[in-house]
């Protein structure tokens, strides 16, 4: 079935497909459909939904749920993500799945409600305390939205860790049609959770270990799991010229604007080639060294001053990589990014 939708409405219908089983949240643009989506859809399907008195209170509502075995998920934007980190970490500690969506909105403060990217080092970097990580995914349209979502589900059981959908107001508030139908996807037992069988009655959920040998075997197991999703979780869209003249990279609404660069550079007779991230962490830095000779200069674009700029860097190395980012809520047009491409490539050549 096809339907027109918001990017925060095939969050829903998504995280419905995957069998998620209950929604906590508030309200906040540009981020509010999400809710609002979830209160239409879940309880007419006996399915949890829950407006918290506030983000903390939500958060924590996911742990108990996640700890019970249940799929759930919590949305928000900037100021609320980052009252809800100190329940990531918890819920990262504890090693409890769970989808938590990033609707991200200019900042720092109260900002406004237009889009930016100035979540990422919150969100990929762990803005929550203590050494651990989450799995981050990056959409590009409503369609992707709504496949990454199931996707994020599959993910998070599998791994046993809260997974981040990072995406940004235009992408959460733009119209697009998704393909509606049953989908695969992996519910797998969860004997750990503490549901209401007598077989989990010995189950702990715990991310608390006051022994400091036993604690830092704790969090060597975590990494441990980090390294082995790093090595098969990593991916990213390539499009372009098999052998390109100039590298344009970009994520979300930002990587979607640049593919309409790439056809215009090729146009121009520049051989020019896009790498999107699909997956921020892990990040797909295999994929940047397989399409990035050494010497080929790469334009990266994001919508803030420079944070997804620094792990393209970390994967090129011997490259020169030049950050162009807008910000405010403002987006760049076409014409400017293919600008900043030809110039970027002719100060390579100087």
């Amino acid at each position: 079935m096809k339907k027109l939708v918001k990017g925060n409405e095939a969050v829903v219908i998504g995280a419905l497909v995957a069998g998620c089983d209950a929604y906590y949240g508030y309200p906040i643009t540009p981020a509010s459909e999400i809710a609002q989506s979830a209160s239409e859809y879940f309880l007419p399907l006996n399915k949890v939904f829950v407006q918290a008195e506030c983000e903390i209170g939500a958060i924590n509502m996911v742990f108990g749920s996640a700890s019970s075995g249940l799929r759930v998920m919590t949305a928000s934007s900037g100021p609320g993500i980052s009252l809800k980190m100190e329940g990531v970490s918890y819920l990262a500690g504890a090693q409890l799945p769970c989808v938590i969506v990033d609707v991200q909105r200019v900042g720092p403060g109260l900002g406004n409600i237009g889009p930016e990217q100035s979540d990422y080092f919150q969100v990929v970097k762990g803005g929550g305390h203590g050494d651990y990580r989450a799995i981050v995914l990056a959409p590009a349209s409503v369609e992707e939205t709504y496949h990454m979502t199931i996707k994020a589900f599959d993910l998070a059981d599998k791994w046993r860790s809260p997974v981040f959908i990072l995406t940004d107001a235009t992408l959460g508030q733009m119209m697009e049609p998704i393909d509606i139908k049953e989908e695969p996807h992996h519910r797998t037992k969860k004997p750990w959770a503490l549901d209401t069988s007598p077989a989990s009655n010995d189950n702990l959920v715990t991310s608390i270990y006051l022994d400091f040998d036993d604690m830092e075997a704790h969090i060597n197991r975590l990494h441990a799991k980090y390294a082995e999703i790093s090595a098969q979780e990593a991916q990213a869209e390539v499009y372009g010229a098999d052998v390109p003249d100039i590298v344009l990279t970009g994520y979300g609404i930002t990587g979607r604007m640049l593919r309409s660069a790439i056809d215009r550079l090729n146009k121009r007779g520049i051989d020019a080639t896009l790498i999107r991230p699909q997956t921020l962490w892990p990040f797909p830095s295999k994929t940047y060294q397989q399409v990035v000779e050494t010497g080929v200069p790469v334009l990266s674009v994001e919508l803030s001053c420079g944070q997804f700029v620094e792990d393209v860097r970390l994967a090129l190395p011997s490259n020169k990589v030049t950050h162009y980012g807008r910000v405010g809520g403002n987006l760049p047009e076409l014409k400017e990014l293919v600008a900043q491409a030809e110039k970027c490539l002719q100060e390579s050549k100087s």
